[in-house]
């Protein structure tokens, strides 16, 4: 059995409040991967040709508010 598998069981058998808590944990930790891969994406430069691109279309009047 994958770890994967373990957990796809343990969560199926959490009672209603636990799998709440479970979920706002998981909410949050998402989240905060989310943000940490962000981070690194600009910090590594992998971002910077969308950047350019979007701040040279608003140069040009292209872009709209939203």
């Amino acid at each position: 059995m994958t770890k994967v598998e373990i957990l796809e069981s343990e969560v199926q058998n959490l009672s209603r409040p636990d799998l709440a808590a479970f979920r706002e944990w998981f909410r949050q930790y998402d989240a905060d991967e989310w943000d940490q891969q962000i981070e690194e994406d600009v910090r590594a430069g992998r971002l910077d040709q969308l950047a350019e691109e979007a701040i040279a279309e608003h140069a040009a009047g292209t872009t709209r508010v939203l």
